[in-house]
């Protein structure tokens, strides 16, 4: 009984709740309009708060409080967890609001925002590149900002991404037996993030690559296919001299001197 007795009254609250806020989106008082946004934004109702500021943001254009109608709008799709619509609104306030005190900090969650929806590595990484450039000319424009060294490790995070992008996508030609695009695939990879964690896997995987592909061509092609594969044997051995693929290396190296000889 007393269940059902609660069930009712948040029934009845609910109901009340939802029948105010109607009343605020029809009424033409903006004073009240305003200061319900910001209560339901502080409230964390941002669905509700979001609605009414998109109300009043055409209401306030060129008034006082103008940036700060327009930031609150996009904060509350922020608070929403909706980084797509968050983002593009900050965008949208830095860009049209330079010298608001809020503009730094729409700048920055900008970017961010473009981090949150940057996709795992096997999918395309438009908005990575995208939260890069964001953080990067953030960094540019606010050197002395609080949120630098967060930015730094943001953009340090979307790079170790686009490396394992590369190094998947350079790999994936080697694991289909597509040795000569293999070879191109694995090299720009290696161009692209010279530092990458890959390398000497990527290094040793464009020998492999050499190897197999000199064995699988015609008798005109091989002597110059296994001289290549020799060549990419000593710069291995050159940056790698004590690689765990050393052996394997070795093996290859002799097996491609008895065929050119």
């Amino acid at each position: 009984m007393k269940k059902h007795i609660l069930l009712i009254g948040i029934l009845v609250v609910t109901l009340f709740s939802c029948g105010k806020y109607e009343k605020i989106l029809k009424s033409s008082d903006y004073k009240l309009k305003y200061q319900k946004a910001f209560e339901y934004y502080n409230a964390e109702e941002y669905v509700r708060a979001a609605t009414i500021f998109e109300q009043i943001v055409p209401v306030y254009k060129g008034t006082d409080k103008s940036d700060t109608v327009s930031y609150y709008h996009a904060m509350s799709y922020y608070g929403q967890k909706d980084y797509i619509l968050a983002g593009h609104y900050l965008k949208n306030f830095f860009e049209n609001y330079p010298y608001s005190p809020f503009s730094d900090e729409a700048e920055y969650l900008s970017a961010y925002c473009f981090y949150l929806i940057s996709p795992r590595p096997s999918l395309d990484q438009e908005s990575t590149y995208e939260a890069i450039d964001a953080f990067t000319l953030y960094i540019t424009k606010h050197p002395g900002s609080k949120h630098v060294d967060d930015a730094n490790k943001y953009i340090a995070d979307l790079q170790d991404k686009l490396v394992d992008k590369s190094y998947k996508n350079a790999k994936l030609y080697f694991d289909l037996g597509e040795f000569k695009a293999s070879i191109i695939a694995l090299n720009n990879s290696i161009s692209e993030f010279p530092n990458t964690k890959y390398r000497e896997e990527l290094q040793f995987l464009v020998l492999q690559s050499n190897f197999f592909l000199a064995k699988g061509s015609i008798l005109q092609k091989q002597k110059e296919r296994f001289q290549s594969t020799i060549d990419e044997y000593y710069s291995f051995i050159a940056e790698f001299p004590t690689s765990k693929y050393s052996k394997e290396a070795k093996d290859i190296y002799e097996s491609s001197q008895s065929f050119t000889k």
